[in-house]
Formats: C-alpha cells, sequence, structure tokens
C-alpha cells in the first residue's frame, strides 16, 4: 500500500493535518468544502472573512500545509492550489446536564480531524474550479428554442 506521503512527493504536493478539532464533521465540512479546488490565496482570503467560528482553525491547517509545500517540498507559493480537503470523525466527549425532579440528560461534545493537500499547478494547467461549479449549478440550462 502506499502512502500518503510518498505519493504526494511524487505529485509534487504537501499535506497539514489538525487532529481533535473541537467541532462536528459535519460543520467542518461545510467550510472545507467551500475551498477544495481553490488556489490558496484565494482560500485563504476567503476563510479570513468566513463567519464560522471554525474556519479560523481551517485557516491554520491551511497555512501550515502552504508552508509544508515551500520549506519540505520547495514548490512555488504562487502556483498552489488545495487539491484535497477532507474531515474525519475524532472522538465524542460525553457530559451530563442536570434536569428537573432528579434527572439527567445528555451532552455531547463531537471532535473532528482535518487533512488538507495542497499541491501545484503546472503551466499549462487550468483552473477547473469554475468549470465544476458551472455543473453543479441549480439552475436549470437554458433551451435552446428552435
Amino acid at each position: 500500500m502506499v502512502m500518503l506521503k510518498d505519493k504526494l512527493r511524487k505529485e509534487s504536493g504537501a499535506l497539514a493535518k489538525a487532529k481533535s478539532v473541537r467541532s462536528s464533521a459535519r460543520k467542518l465540512n461545510l467550510v472545507a468544502a467551500s475551498i477544495r479546488g481553490k488556489e490558496a490565496a484565494q482560500a485563504l482570503t476567503q476563510l479570513r472573512f468566513e463567519k464560522r467560528r471554525v474556519a479560523q482553525e481551517v485557516r491554520k491547517v491551511l497555512q501550515a500545509a502552504v508552508a509544508n509545500a515551500e520549506n519540505n517540498h520547495g514548490l512555488d507559493v504562487d502556483r498552489l492550489y488545495v487539491a484535497e480537503a477532507w474531515v474525519g470523525r475524532s472522538f465524542v466527549m460525553k457530559r451530563f446536564h442536570a434536569r428537573g425532579r432528579g434527572r439527567s440528560s445528555g451532552i455531547e461534545k463531537p471532535f473532528s480531524n482535518l487533512t488538507i493537500v495542497v499541491k501545484q499547478r503546472e503551466e499549462g494547467e487550468k483552473n477547473m474550479t469554475a468549470k465544476r461549479a458551472r455543473g453543479f449549478s441549480k439552475k436549470p440550462a437554458a433551451k435552446a428554442e428552435a
């Protein structure tokens, strides 16, 4: 089985991980999905002004991935893009909340893992995010009237 780090060395990429991010995987994945396929600089700017609290954690991991690409792999920072960003569930802290009449109810505090992979675009390679975004548009395609 080929390890992810070895695969990235061949494909000129770098990764960064964050373990035990204090957020549910579902909420974290919304922010991670918003930067997939984007240029690294554009993604950092978007995360800087994102309203969600967890966006700052994602921004830190993305900055770490860019720094790894520059320092460890010697990649050009201006040509980096977010190739992959995925989220996985981690552990869940369980607490209790005292309720009326001597009862209790549970509180779950989920944690998540985040991995971001950045790669360097080749000279002739175009940005495919606009093309992909067009394919997932909710607007119906304009019908050709005959």
